[in-house]
């Protein structure tokens, strides 16, 4: 088992650069670029948006970025479910890891929100 770091700005790192490795050595024909480009850009928006509310200027501006990050994450598992159960299906291995990862991703920032509204 992987060690992930504590911190979820770290964390959110380490699964973006997970996921760019993933996709820069999955193999896949040029009709599904669009799907790729899709997870490429909802899966670094997870920590992308957490680094944003570190520094935001309010509550306000905290919650929603971290409200970014989870539907970025949630959709980030929606992409990788399709690509996983349509184009690279030998891949299911290494795409649930991703999966599990951006499921544990979705369970801390949710958490993070919901004791941010205490």
């Amino acid at each position: 088992m992987v060690e992930r770091p504590f911190d979820i700005k770290h964390r959110c790192y380490q699964f973006s650069k997970e996921l760019v490795a993933f996709i820069s050595k999955s193999k896949y024909e040029r009709i599904y670029f669009s799907i790729f480009d899709q997870l490429i850009r909802s899966g670094t928006s997870i920590g992308a948006n957490i680094v944003e509310a570190k520094a935001g200027s309010s509550v306000k501006d905290f919650k929603n970025f971290y409200n970014i990050a989870l539907k970025s994450s949630n959709e980030t598992k929606y992409w990788l479910c399709l690509i996983r159960d349509t184009i690279l299906i030998n891949e299911k291995e290494a795409i649930n890891k991703l999966i599990n990862e951006a499921d544990e991703l979705s369970k801390i920032i949710a958490s993070i929100i919901i004791n941010v509204q205490k």
